[in-house]
Formats: C-alpha cells, structure tokens, sequence
C-alpha cells in the first residue's frame, strides 16, 4: 500500500494561493498521451466550498464520499483533487465510473479541460481495450505519466474491463459518479480492494430502500464528508438560479383511487413483512405499481392542457412524463407530445434514452435557436444531463424516490447565459380517503412526500403562495412532522 504524508498534503494544498496556473490544450486523439497531465485550466476559479471538500478528503486519508447539490460542481471539485494528487504524490490513474453514456462524454468534455486525453471504455470493446492494454503497460514501464479512463458501470463489471482492474498501479484514483447507482451486489463486487484512493460523488448517496447497499458504499469509498452542498447553498452561491414554484394539485378518477387503495393497503402489508426493498420484491413491485398510477394520473393531462394553453409563447421548457401508459394504446410521453404538438401547436420534441447521442446536440442547438420549444422526456434526464438552457418545468411524474426529487427539480436550475431564473409546474396528485385501517400506512408515505416538496416551495421567489397550497394539503389530510 502506497504511503501518504496526508498532513503535509493538506498544508501544501492550504498553502497555495492562486490556482491561475497555464492551461494546456487537449484533445481526445491518444497519439500524444505521454503529455496528458493534469493541470488546472487557467482562470478556473474553486469556489471556498470546494476548497474545504478537497481539504476534508485529504484529512479523511483519501476516502470519501461528497454529497453536493446538482449543479454545485461535483466534478471539477475531483478533478482538483486529481490534479493535486498528481502534483504531490504523482498519482498516475484516473478511473471514473459513470452509470451512463451521457455522463462519460460531459466527464470527457471537463476533463479536456484539465489537459487530460481520457481513454472512453463504453460499449464495443475492440474501441477501447487494446489502447488501454497499450497505455498501462506504458504507465507500468516509465513511459507514460498519466492515464484517464473513464468509463459506464455496465462496461466497468464486463469481463473485458476487469481483466484489466489488476494492471491498475497502488497511485490510481477511482471516483464513481452518481456512485447510488454502484449499490448493486454486482457492481460492488467489481470495485477493486487493491485501489486506496476513492470518491464518491452524489447529491443523494443514500440508495432508497436499501440500507445494505448504502452501507456498503459508504464502506468501500468512505463517509460524507463535510460540507454537504444543499440546494439552499447552491443559490445563496450562485451555483444555481433562483425559481419560481407552482405546485398544481390533482385528483385521481374514481378507477384510479379504487386502484391506489388497493396498492396501498398491500404495500401496507408488504411493509410490516419486511422494509428492506432490496429483498422485498413484493413490496419493490407494488411500490413501481403505485408510482406508475401516479406519475400517468389521467387528469394530469387536462391540467397540463390548460396550464400550456395560456403560456404558449414560454420557450425551453422541459416536460417530465412517467414511463407508464394513460392507456392500453398510448404512452403518457405520446400523450403529452400530441397535446403539446398537435393540439397546442406548441413546438417539442421527444428525449428519451433510445435518443441517439448526435440528436440529443441537434435538439439542444434547437432549443437554444427558438427552433424548438420545449422537450418531453423521461428518465434519461434525471441524473447529470446538461441542458442549462432549460427555463422552465412541468413535472408530470411523481416519485416517492427522494433522489429522483431532487434530481428532477435541482436539473432545471443551471446557470446560463441571460437565464436569470426558472419556473417550476409540479403536479401533486392528492390521495384518495382511505378505510381507517389503511390510512395509518398512506399518512407515513405522505409526509415523507410533503416534507419535500414544502422545503423546496420555501426557498422559492414566491415561498408564500408556494407554501399556502401546500399547508392546504398537509391539514386537510392531518400530516404533521
């Protein structure tokens, strides 16, 4: 194991007065490599909260796991760790694992930043493995200084990537990005115990219903370590815009509510067999069952319908649907995009995850021109897609998951150019009355819900009318907290 003067670390990086060191230029060719050291772009400034996290993770030995609102700059916080690391001890890997596509190619984009030529391990192996072989065995023999890899946890766990885990010299740094998504028995089994240096990099590190798994995580790359960046901090630094937030309450049709009692009392009994969700398959499909009845909610479109009808001139708008069906026939994104286009004549177009990567530039430049309106999306937007353009929100689905909440409302938040703040449309569907015996259950399952959503209506420009809606709510149903 390597050995580290973690406290002179910690009083060398403290000492450093200016981080206006010469940027370099980079490139993703590999045919100049060698000279793929990481230096910290010129002007980048590191904010005073991202100083005190690289300070922490040198003092905690270089294990850690940084919980920082989306958009407070998680990434440029590891690479001035990386940087640092390559500086004082001549680190020589960087290793980080993304759980998708997207996210390698944004982690690229910065790391080019850093004068780094990171070699992409995603999809078809012959892409990527013989240029690794090819690079470790040049850091191995003096002839190469510095290696990038970053790659998905699907390729990460492959037989591909593993069998080249034990060529990873003791001075390599793995980060694991959005590291909830490495819960999985599978993928921790994968992360190798040769590997000292580890970050981990989340807003919400906390796996929803699965304490093991967050354990475990916590375990391999350490604790959260202070500070933890919230939203309420983000804005107070400019990290992200100020917002707006109109909850839109709406109610289940009669079918609807009969079905919602039904799931909810058998989650009821699901959840005095046992919580872990983990183990619970029982209770993991009711729950997915529920969320999909309340993220298609059939009157969620006659809202949107109305909402959209009077602001048809609002540009970049992001529509979130649930992933499940209004009927046997149509999808809710189907639903919502020929509400939007065909009856609306508002101009949108659709974001999933089967989008291509080279339509997904195409429609952001659209946003941008005006050419495009809005986009209707599902999941792929959740975790650490970059659209700052995006001004507004309508926020079909719902999810009891807290990091999807804070994923979904923190996403709209990026600083852009003349974007001086955003709006937020959330549709809340307010639950049925329930029998007696099963309201005990959906009361618990309501406040953690309302919690969220009145600490995010009070940081709002408009807290008060954002709160009063909600109070109406928590009191009609009896939830305090």
């Amino acid at each position: 194991m390597i050995k580290i003067n973690w406290d002179n670390l910690v009083k060398n990086y403290q000492e450093k007065s200016s981080y206006k060191l010469a940027e370099k230029k980079a490139s993703y060719h590999y045919y100049n490599s060698s000279d793929a050291i990481p230096i910290l772009p010129k002007n980048l400034i590191i904010r005073d909260y991202q100083k005190e996290a690289v300070i922490n993770w040198f003092k905690n030995r270089g294990r850690g796991t940084l919980k920082m609102a989306t958009g407070s700059g998680k990434t440029i916080t590891a690479l001035a760790i990386t940087t640092e690391l390559y500086e004082q001890i001549n680190l020589q890997v960087l290793l980080v694992i993304c759980p998708f596509r997207h996210l390698v190619l944004q982690w690229a984009e910065e790391t080019t930043k850093f004068n780094l030529q990171p070699i992409l391990a995603f999809e078809n192996i012959n892409n990527w493995q013989s240029e690794l072989s090819r690079q470790l065995y040049n850091i191995h023999h003096n002839k190469q200084k510095f290696l990038t890899i970053i790659t998905t946890n699907s390729t990460f766990i492959s037989d591909g990537f593993q069998s080249q885990i034990p060529f990873l010299p003791e001075k390599t740094l793995i980060i694991g990005d959005e590291a909830h998504n490495l819960g999985t028995p599978r993928l921790l089994s994968s992360l190798p115990a040769t590997i000292g240096l580890r970050l981990a990099l989340s807003a919400t590190p906390e796996r929803y219903f699965d304490d093991d798994g967050t354990d475990f995580l916590i375990n391999y790359f350490g604790k959260v370590l202070p500070p933890e960046f919230t939203l309420a901090n983000a804005i107070e630094k400019q990290a992200l815009v100020k917002y707006n937030y109109h909850p839109i309450l709406v109610q289940l049709t009669n079918i609807e509510a009969l079905y919602y009692a039904k799931l909810t009392k058998k989650i009821g009994w699901a959840l005095s067999e046992n919580n872990n969700l983990k183990d619970n398959h029982n209770l993991k499909t009711l729950l997915i069952r529920r969320s999909r009845l309340i993220a298609t909610a059939s009157n969620k479109l006659i809202a949107l319908k109305k909402l959209m009808s009077e602001r048809l001139d609002m540009k970049a708008t992001l529509f979130y649907c649930g992933d499940g069906h209004i009927n046997q026939n149509e999808r809710q994104l189907e639903a919502v995009t020929r509400i939007l286009g065909k009856e609306l004549n508002y101009r949108v177009n659709t974001y999933t995850a089967e989008t291509p990567l080279e339509d997904r530039e195409k429609i952001k430049k659209q946003l941008i021109s005006g050419e495009l309106q809005g986009l209707v999306a599902i999941r792929c937007l959740d975790e650490g897609i970059d659209i700052p353009m995006i001004e507004n929100a309508v926020i079909l689905a719902s999810s009891s998951n807290p990091r999807q909440f804070i994923q979904r409302r923190g996403r709209i938040l990026r600083p852009y150019d003349g974007k001086k703040e955003a709006t937020l449309f959330d549709m809340i569907v307010i639950p049925p009355i329930l029998e007696r015996e099963i309201w005990e259950i959906e009361r618990n399952l309501l406040k953690k819900e309302l919690r969220r959503f009145i600490e995010f209506a009070s940081l709002a420009n408009n807290a008060e009318e954002a709160t009063k809606i909600l109070t109406i709510l928590q009191q009609e149903f009896n939830v305090i907290y």
